[in-house]
């Protein structure tokens, strides 16, 4: 007989069952090969005095053996280990893994990407200059709690608690479609949209619809770093052209329109990320005519319109487009709140179409509750009037924070003033290590990014985005006197 005493351990003060504990521990005897397919197992008023155990505890641990297929009963014979377990083989110990690394390590292959190596942007607590993210104290809760408890009461609740359109509430889409033509000049209806959870599940669709391996696309050589991403993924090779103060250089596309087929153009024209700068009108116009001759796709993706601080922003690239050469992506993170996971995509219907058969595969459908509660929020006229007061807020936030730049931290950045969005593209001194300030400004409780991931290949920018949105004025003072004294 097997040593059953020292084979099984029973800790008393655990949380676990007895007869958990005693049936779990038989059955890793059982994968182990310490019992035999086929091997009888002690009688249970055996087991239990062996193990100082109530008999019923271990009928009960039996019982859920049997349960559980590890073990069978024979009427008139006993309990037995059941005979369709695999005879196991020991190996040698130098290719067994200790159970806390095959926790951490899978005994197959996966391959690990370098280009998806991306820290994860996170809300700091305290004192920010972020990426630019909105101030989230700024959104309108109450109103969006009021229209969340609506749908409660609205409709057929077979309808409107089960499975949705893959595209989208129809309210929401109906609802943006409107905003959008009004203050985008798009002339959409609702089937020319596609909600998202964010404007990165766009791009991911967008990327997965359009590009083979080995297909070019072309971004500015500074550009965001999640498109990118996506189009590596999905196979592609990745060319840059400059970016200057007028945004993406498009004569550079030209001449490389001429050397080689390209598949698909990525833009952020209304503010360029991360410099912030505008695509000068008539680079807009000759990427469009290049967009017609070339027959590329345009990724816009338009992060920050609502916020435009000194007159009606330019209107987007593809309120201009007459070839459905476009694809428009855009999101209320930006707008709202990172919480609110509504991304949307403008396009023509059967690219909408492809892109929602697309999306169905890694996500049925978006969050029905949310979106109907957003669109009415869009209905009700609550989102206008909140992107009002928002921009008031952060155009006074952005004067303090120029002057503040200016005032306290002259001779060391340069920074050009944007006429709309929640950032400032700062560059340094090149004297400043950029990473070392980020280091001791974390350290004296203000977060702001090193910048190092806007590099492009082989340059030192020595700049970063500096968010001023989240920050009431007096915040933001704070962090310029830490950022002072950092730097200095």
């Amino acid at each position: 007989m097997l040593p059953y005493k020292s084979l099984i351990v029973i800790d008393r003060h655990s949380a676990i069952p007895v007869f958990v504990q005693v049936s779990e521990q038989l059955n890793q005897l059982i994968r182990n090969g310490t019992l035999a397919a086929g091997q009888r197992l002690p009688g249970t008023r055996q087991l239990a005095q062996l193990l100082d155990l109530n008999r019923q505890t271990v009928v009960a641990a039996y019982d859920e053996g049997l349960a559980q297929g590890w073990l069978e009963s024979r009427a008139g014979s006993g309990t037995y280990v059941a005979a369709h377990v695999p005879e196991v083989r020991p190996q040698p110990v130098a290719v067994e893994l200790p159970t806390s690394k095959a926790n951490e390590q899978p005994g197959y292959y996966v391959q690990s990407l370098p280009f998806l190596k991306r820290p994860v942007l996170t809300n700091q607590a305290g004192l920010r200059l972020d990426d630019g993210f909105p101030d989230i104290r700024l959104a309108p809760m109450n109103e969006l709690s009021r229209a969340y408890r609506s749908y409660f009461r609205w409709g057929n609740p077979q309808q409107h608690f089960g499975y949705g359109d893959t595209k989208g509430h129809p309210l929401l889409r109906e609802q943006l479609s409107t905003h959008l033509n009004e203050t985008r000049g798009l002339q959409t209806t609702l089937d020319n949209i596609l909600i998202t959870r964010g404007s990165i599940m766009g791009i991911h669709l967008s990327s997965q619809a359009l590009l083979q391996p080995g297909d070019v696309v072309v971004t500015g050589e500074t550009t965001w770093a999640g498109a990118t991403m996506n189009f590596l993924k999905a196979g592609a090779t990745v060319q840059t052209v400059p970016v200057d103060q007028h945004g993406i250089d498009v004569e550079a596309l030209a001449a490389l329109c001429e050397r080689q087929p390209i598949r698909l153009v990525f833009v952020t024209p209304h503010h360029h990320y991360p410099t912030t700068v505008m695509l000068r009108m008539d680079r807009r116009v000759r990427l469009l005519q290049l967009a017609n001759t070339f027959g590329f796709a345009i990724l816009e993706d338009d992060y920050d319109y609502d916020f435009h601080y000194l007159s009606r922003p330019i209107l987007p690239l593809a309120s201009a487009d007459r070839r459905g050469m476009v694809i428009y992506i855009g999101s209320l993170t930006k707008s709202v709140a990172p919480a609110f996971r509504i991304g949307y995509v403008v396009a023509p219907t059967a690219v909408i179409d492809e892109l929602a058969r697309l999306r169905r595969i890694i996500d049925r459908q978006g969050d029905p509750m949310l979106e109907f509660a957003v669109g009415q929020l869009f209905k009700s006229g609550e989102l206008k009037r909140h992107f009002r007061k928002a921009l008031r807020t952060y155009y006074a936030r952005l004067d303090r924070f120029c002057d503040l730049l200016t005032s306290e931290l002259t001779d060391r950045v340069q920074f050009g003033r944007p006429d709309g969005g929640l950032a400032i593209w700062t560059r340094f001194d090149r004297a400043i290590d950029m990473e070392a300030v980020a280091q001791r400004a974390s350290r004296s409780g203000l977060f702001l990014s090193s910048g190092l991931a806007h590099n492009p290949p082989g340059q030192r920018l020595n700049g970063t985005r500096l968010g001023f949105a989240s920050s009431t004025e007096a915040e933001l003072e704070q962090s310029v006197m830490i950022l002072k004294k950092v730097i200095w």
